[in-house]
């Protein structure tokens, strides 16, 4: 076995987070909702050989980031990666690692800085294959109109890490309806 692999849940104000860490780095970040073969089905391919063990300190030093995150209090993170996937996967991952806390782009921008226009279909699938959201901000990718386009934890989960990145306005508050008893 070699690798040792733990898991966790964090609350947080999109829901909860499942996380999953090696002694190498962050592995996995599932979020609420989120499309694709699920937090399950992708440890099992991507950590088909790793130990299970209940705990490991990076999972406590995770917890504490995206709670300052979510608090307004972090816009880094600082704990390490252990990110698994193709040549080219990592290297869209690593683009988007680089867009600043409150800052967007396009995923035309993105296949640019990839080196070929051509490749925005391929950056997007990729983007969208991202393990570990939020510490790699694909949230932060968007249409080249500036419409909110593609998230694996719906756009409404996008839209509200926008906002808490100032990069949109803060939602108005709702107007709070008297409730009304027949």
């Amino acid at each position: 076995m070699g690798v040792k692999l733990a898991t966790a849940v964090v609350e947080t104000p999109i829901g909860a987070l499942r996380l999953a860490v090696s002694e190498a780095g962050v592995a996995r970040i599932g979020l609420p909702r989120s499309s694709g073969p699920g937090f399950a089905g992708w440890l099992r391919s991507s950590f088909a050989d790793a130990e299970r063990v209940p705990w490991l300190p990076l999972l406590d030093k995770l917890s504490q980031e995206l709670i300052e995150y979510f608090g307004g209090r972090r816009r880094e993170f600082e704990v390490p990666l252990d990110l698994r996937g193709t040549e080219f996967q990592l290297s869209v991952w690593r683009e988007i690692a680089a867009i600043p806390y409150g800052e967007t782009i396009s995923y035309l921008e993105l296949a640019r800085r990839l080196g070929d226009e051509k490749c925005i279909r391929a950056a997007a699938r990729a983007n969208g294959a991202n393990p570990i959201s939020i510490l790699i901000p694909c949230h932060r990718v968007i249409g080249s109109d500036g419409s909110l386009v593609g998230y694996g934890g719906g756009l409404d989960m996008k839209e509200f890490l926008l906002r808490l990145e100032g990069v949109l306005p803060k939602a108005p508050p709702q107007p709070r309806l008297p409730l009304v008893w027949d």
